[in-house]
């Protein structure tokens, strides 16, 4: 296979997705852990946050 990066050998299609996955990886993380994560653990329903959901 050929490297990517050379002059000519990358259509704008594999550009442009190199470049979004560039873009996705320096946006901020998540912090690790927290409330969210410790919900998924314990399997807390998605739907709890709306209460107007359930009988």
């Amino acid at each position: 296979m050929s490297d990517p990066h050379d002059d000519g050998a990358e259509t704008p299609i594999q550009r442009a997705l190199r470049l979004k996955k560039a873009a996705l990886d320096a946006r901020p993380k998540p912090p690790r852990g927290g409330k969210f994560q410790r919900q998924q653990a314990a399997g807390i329903a998605s739907g709890k946050s709306k209460p107007w959901m359930s009988k």
